[in-house]
Order: C-alpha cells, then structure tokens, then sequence
C-alpha cells in the first residue's frame, strides 16, 4: 500500500462507500504478511516512499511466485529483479499482467502508467554495460521518474559524452555504469553539477577482478558529489537516484534560489576585495 491508496482507502471510509470494519481488514496485513518463507513488507512505500521489490534469485518459481500473488492483490507496478524467463512464464500463466525485460532480468508486474518528473540520466560507458545500465534504468521509470539513456560512451572515446553534453547535464540526479577501470564516474562527476551515482559492473578482463578494480577506482574518485554502489548494482543507484530526483523536483525553485544566492554573494564582493585576492 502506498499513500496515494491509503488517502482513497481513508477518503472512502469518510464518504461511507466503505465500511470501517471492511477498512480495518484492508489495513490487517500492515505492517508484514509472514508466508512463512517469506515476511512481505506491505507498507513500505508508506515509509520511504519506494514500496517492497522481488530480488529473485535464489529463490525458487514456487516461491516468486506466491510473493507476486500476495503483491499484485495490494500493489501495482511491482518490481522484480533478477528473474528468469521461466519464472516470468509462471506468473503470466496466473494471468498477472508482466512487463519482462530480458536484457535487464528484470520485470514489472501489474504495470501501470506514471507521471514521470525530473530528469535522471542513465550513462554506461560500454555496450557490455546495458544490462545493469538497462536494469537502474527500468527502475527508475517504474519509480516516476524522466528519464534519458546516453550508452557506449565511455572514455576511450570520450567525445561521445561531450558530445552529448546537453542530454545529462541538466538532470537531477546521474547514474554512470562501468567496467574495466571505471573512469567515467570520474569524468562525469567533474562536469555534473548534480550527485553522481556510480556502478562499478563485473565487465572486464582478469585483472578487473570481477568489477573489484571499477569498485576501488570509483571509490578514490577526485571528483566531488559521487557516491558509489555495489557493483552491479543497478538497481541500488535507480533507488537512490530517484529520492534525489523526486527532492529537486518537488522542489523547482531550488535551482532559481540558489542561483539568486550566488549571483547576491558574487555582486556583494567589491572590485577592491577583488584585486586583494588576487
């Protein structure tokens, strides 16, 4: 449940279309259903804005399964990340609306159409990168926001991305996905005037051992306003990204007020403290 059905759940409750006892069983489940192998949060999305999301490895088709039917009764646009075909295949045979997107492993169970606010940049260094690219990328639309893609723009070819400069350089929040060394964090953090998320990804050859050198790379970054997840962790960055994005965006003049704010303290120096400091 999230607060826009908690608000119609309340106002319906107000206007007598619903009985109160019919509202208390509606509100039972909160704050946990417990099937046993599973304790489902269903009043996350009340609490920080983001509801419950399937991680689905390692768990079996039986098990998504029964997690999906327990959702999809209370949610929409329910998330689950890296699932297989087979496990799509399942849900779909109980006639449950998915949206399956192969290359990202991940799905959108009773898909719904969103306002999308703000602006996220997405940004992988290579093709390789898509996947986790694709997979912070779903994310973040599933969870109302704009969003632009920039792919294979990595610095080995780094007029790609100055190139394309206009695309990102406005957003709210960037998320940057790479491989091999993970420099381009780095190269976008120095341009962005916004937080940087970066995803270290496990594309590489042996001596990137697995991501670990991207990881390490982007953690000792020189560039200001970038933060780090875990490699592959695509997901983890859409997350963040979007409670970046819904801030600045519910916010609009946040960007005008500071302006306003530099341009007072810029005009408050005189020529002669000018001259002294330099």
């Amino acid at each position: 449940m999230d607060p826009k059905q908690l608000h119609e759940l309340l106002q319906s409750v107000r206007n007598n279309t619903i009985g109160i006892d019919e509202a208390i069983e509606r509100l039972r489940l909160l704050p946990f259903e417990n099937l046993g192998y599973a304790r489902i949060d269903h009043h996350r999305a009340l609490r920080n804005g983001i509801g419950e999301v399937i991680y689905c490895a390692g768990k079996t088709d039986e098990q998504i399964t029964g997690i999906v039917q327990s959702m999809s009764c209370r949610s929409s646009n329910i998330l689950a990340t890296r699932i297989g075909g087979n496990s799509v295949r399942k849900i779909q045979a109980l006639g449950i609306p998915v949206q399956y997107h192969a290359i990202a492993h991940i799905a959108v169970i009773r898909p719904q159409p969103l306002d999308a606010i703000g602006h996220i940049a997405v940004i992988s260094a290579g093709t390789s990168d898509m996947p986790v690219a694709e997979e912070a990328a779903i994310t973040a639309e599933t969870l109302g926001n704009r969003v632009t893609r920039l792919y294979d723009a990595g610095v080995a070819g780094i007029h790609r991305l100055l190139l394309a400069r206009t695309e990102w350089i406005d957003a709210h929040a960037i998320v940057v996905v790479a491989g091999m060394e993970g420099a381009l964090a780095s190269v976008v953090g120095g341009m962005a005037a916004c937080p940087v998320i970066a995803v270290p990804t496990s594309v590489g050859y042996g001596a990137s051992f697995g991501g670990l050198a991207a990881l390490l790379a982007m953690l000792n970054s020189c560039a200001v306003g970038v933060s780090v997840v875990n490699i592959d962790n695509g997901f983890g960055a859409a997350c963040q990204a979007s409670l970046i994005n819904h801030l600045a965006a519910e916010n609009p003049n946040r960007d005008a007020s500071a302006d306003a704010e530099r341009h007072s303290a810029e005009s408050s120096i005189s020529p002669e403290t000018e001259r002294k400091g330099s």
